[in-house]
C-alpha cells in the first residue's frame, strides 16, 4: 500500500514527497507477506546524476556481529503505511537467499551487476539516465 501520507512511531504525519535519506534509515522491511525481515542500514546513490539505487538492509546478526547487508534495488520498495514501513513484493526465503555483503565490500566491489542479476532487473547504473520514480516493479 503506498501513500504520500507517512507516520513514523513518532505519531507524526508526513505529507511530503520527499524525506530525507536519515529518516529512511532504521526502517523497518517486511516481505510480501508483513513479516519484518530487517531495516534500512543505508542508501546508496548513483555518483552522476544523485539518483536513488538501493536501499541497503541489514539482516540478522547481534550488537553488528554476523550481520549482513543486501542491496535492494530502491524501486522494488514500497511504503506501506499500515506497517509504517517498506514492503518488497517478495517472500522472505528469496530475500535472505538473496546477494549479501559485509559491510566493507559495499564501498569496494563492485556488487551491482550480481544483485540486479538476482532481481531479474535492469541495473540502475547501467543507464541511470532512464530511471524514474515510476520504474517499479
Amino acid at each position: 500500500m503506498h501513500s504520500d501520507t507517512t507516520t513514523r512511531t513518532t505519531g507524526i504525519e508526513d505529507n511530503r514527497d520527499l524525506i530525507s535519506a536519515d529518516r529512511v534509515t532504521g526502517t523497518n522491511v517486511y516481505d510480501a507477506d508483513g513479516t519484518k525481515i530487517g531495516s534500512i542500514d543505508s542508501v546508496m546513490l548513483t555518483k552522476h546524476g544523485g539518483k536513488v539505487a538501493y536501499a541497503i538492509m541489514s539482516f540478522g546478526g547481534f550488537l553488528g556481529i554476523g550481520e549482513k547487508y543486501h542491496p535492494l534495488p530502491w524501486q522494488s520498495l514500497d511504503y506501506d503505511t499500515d506497517l509504517g514501513g517498506y514492503r518488497v513484493p517478495m517472500a522472505g526465503s528469496q530475500l535472505r537467499d538473496a546477494p549479501n555483503y559485509d559491510r566493507d565490500s559495499l564501498d569496494r566491489d563492485d556488487w551491482s551487476s550480481t544483485t540486479e542479476d538476482y532481481y531479474g532487473r535492469p541495473g540502475v547504473f547501467q543507464d541511470s539516465r532512464s530511471y524514474s520514480a515510476a520504474d517499479r516493479l
